[in-house]
């Protein structure tokens, strides 16, 4: 049974959804496997649990949303 796992910050429920049924479908293609055959799991950490060069992902949104005028979280 095919494992597809993806670990990202916080997701919405619709995130999530799409998330698994698109890379479910892709896999399925590319391996010639059935998709009702394969496992997908989505493991979320907290932005404030993930850093890049020093600084958590929440830092890093928090300036790109300033930088971009886009103040959606």
């Amino acid at each position: 049974m095919p494992y597809i796992k993806v670990t990202s910050g916080s997701l919405t429920a619709e995130q999530k959804e799409l998330l698994i049924k698109r890379l479910t479908q892709v896999a399925s293609e590319i391996m010639e496997v059935p998709p009702e055959f394969f496992m997908a799991v989505i493991e979320e950490l907290p932005d404030q649990n993930i850093g890049i060069g020093g600084r958590t992902i929440g830092l890093i949104k928090q300036d790109y949303q300033r930088s971009t005028g886009d103040l959606h979280e």
